[in-house]
């Protein structure tokens, strides 16, 4: 079992805390970087997905995993950044600019949501995020002339100072080194005194703003970041996908983001790409093993949704850490193993004093 002996604060906020995380992260990026020689086609855009999901995750993680605030609306900016990235491609404008404008975009819509949703909370603030997302379906559904309406909108290959990427490799490749930049932007921002201040906010607001912190000021901020990676996320799936209509950004997949964070594992960064996988797979698991079902329960139209709700009960009843909570046991057992103590991962009930009189 490793033990680390820290000595000074830079050692506590430092990225890689020893030689095997360097070992361990930097093997996975050269998998994944030789993952087009590796695969076939098709499992290539799965992991394509996987890599664009994980980058939407990481926003909504840091909107609710990190800062505490619940969104079910999230698919809503989601859609601002497809949508603005297409109308802008396609108006000629390079793949670049185009998806900065349309996290940027997606920022501002963040704002514009988070201001109103300050003055509510909890269960509200979903029904506050719920009600978002369906005005900006319908406005997207309604603004013909920008949009197309219900007939959708095709988008134009990426293209990057002249060159244009078809190749389902190149644009993996520019999911990839997106979905790095962001990882690494998001641990920086968490070891910063501002992700410390969402963590606070999250743990208890009372305790948060006794100690100064500015909640209104610190929850905008979050609402603008989690919405403008998720418009980022969205300017890659825009791509990926070549066409955009109203019903790919529905109340489902806001309900699957939220999904993604929940079964992933809430207040992790690993959680947002194992949620990922999760959403990704677990379709393909779906219909590999319907074959082997009676027909009653193989063909049922609604199969996915009763296996994604059974799968987010069981999370929430016997692992409400996720994926990566349930990853962190397994590994501290075969560390103690064969000392190991009965009991140790039993949950416990704690809260805050001034939480428990709100």
């Amino acid at each position: 079992m490793r033990f680390i002996f820290k000595t000074d604060y830079a050692q506590d906020i430092r990225l890689a805390q020893h030689g095997g995380q360097v070992f361990w992260y930097g093997l996975l990026v050269l998998m994944l970087l030789a993952a087009p020689w590796l695969v076939p086609e098709y499992w290539l855009a799965q992991l394509t997905f996987v890599l664009i999901y994980s980058i939407v995750g990481l926003g909504l993680m840091l909107l609710a995993g990190f800062t505490g605030q619940f969104s079910m609306g999230h698919a809503a900016f989601l859609g601002v950044g497809a949508y603005a990235q297409g109308v802008l491609t396609n108006l000629g404008l390079p793949f670049p600019l185009a998806m900065v404008c349309a996290a940027l975009l997606a920022a501002a819509v963040g704002v514009v949501v988070g201001l109103p949703a300050l003055r509510v909370k909890g269960i509200y603030l979903g029904i506050a995020t719920l009600a978002f997302g369906f005005i900006v379906e319908e406005v997207f559904a309604r603004w013909e002339s920008l949009t197309g309406g219900n007939a959708g909108m095709h988008v134009k290959s990426p293209a990057i100072f002249g060159w244009k990427i078809d190749s389902s490799e190149g644009f993996y490749f520019i999911c990839l080194v997106t979905v790095v930049l962001v990882t690494f932007g998001v641990l920086n921002l968490l070891r910063s005194s501002t992700g410390r201040a969402f963590v606070a906010i999250r743990d208890s607001e009372i305790s948060a703003q006794s100690m100064g912190i500015h909640l209104a000021r610190y929850k905008t901020l979050a609402f603008a970041l989690s919405a403008a990676l998720a418009g980022l996320g969205g300017a890659l799936y825009a791509h990926k996908l070549r066409f955009l209509s109203p019903d790919q950004f529905s109340i489902i997949q806001s309900i699957d983001l939220l999904l993604l964070v929940v079964i992933g594992g809430l207040g992790s960064v690993h959680g947002a790409f194992l949620g990922a996988m999760f959403l990704i797979a677990m379709p393909q698991l779906i219909s590999m093993t319907k074959d082997y079902l009676p027909d009653s329960i193989g063909q049922a139209p609604g199969l996915q949704a009763v296996v994604y709700g059974a799968v987010l009960i069981a999370f929430v009843l016997f692992e409400p850490l996720g994926l990566y909570g349930r990853w962190l046991k397994v590994r501290t057992w075969l560390q103690l193993f064969p000392f190991y103590r009965k009991g140790m991962f039993k949950r416990q009930k704690t809260f805050q004093k001034s939480d428990r009189l709100k």
